[in-house]
């Protein structure tokens, strides 16, 4: 069963990008900006949220749930191991267990992470020296906010976060899930 998200209720701001065109694939995915979670991933949301707080912080969530057919999208846009999961392997964000997000102020600006949210390069990565210092201090402070509230990462994004031992859940589609996320086929 999956939690849906939403700003009010969970103390963060959303910028969901599979619900529009400019983002890595160059179409939209989801037919509408939602977010779920598994239970587990959302209490820990929860807890990375007041720990932000208690910092001046706030986060920007741009992905959470993503049905296997979302996750077949962005692999036919970019086929490539090191960034999008193989959807034949279920990846992690079918299962509700993971997020993408980033800091923001105390002015809800996004903090600078030297680089944009699907940066597929190695700029992007855990400890990148191709970043200015300031952008490694802020994703050291995520890193920390977020592995304290209970998530592991991803160490080629700084964005991705994920529960331990995520394969426990089961990828699902979006009909599984019941989110209603992405479009429905045109019937004449």
């Amino acid at each position: 069963m999956l939690v849906e998200l939403s700003p009010e209720r969970h103390g963060i701001a959303f910028d969901i990008a599979y619900a529009r065109a400019d983002n890595v694939a160059g179409m939209p995915i989801y037919a509408r900006p939602a977010a779920w979670l598994v239970p587990e991933a959302e209490a820990a949301l929860v807890r990375a949220a007041a720990l932000a707080r208690a910092q001046g912080l706030g986060l920007l969530l741009f992905d959470a749930f993503r049905p296997l057919e979302a996750q077949w999208a962005l692999w036919r846009a970019i086929p490539d191991p090191e960034y999008i999961s193989d959807p034949r392997r279920g990846g992690i964000h079918t299962r509700g267990v993971a997020v993408d997000l980033m800091l923001t102020g105390p002015d809800g600006k996004p903090l600078d992470m030297g680089t944009g949210f699907d940066d597929l390069t190695p700029a992007s990565h855990h400890g990148s020296a191709a970043v200015s210092p300031e952008a490694q201090r802020n994703r050291a402070l995520q890193l920390g906010l977020m592995s304290a509230a209970g998530w592991d990462f991803y160490r080629r994004e700084w964005w991705h976060y994920q529960l331990f031992r995520p394969r426990r859940y089961p990828a699902l589609t979006d009909r599984e899930a019941g989110t209603a996320m992405m479009p429905r086929p045109h019937v004449p």
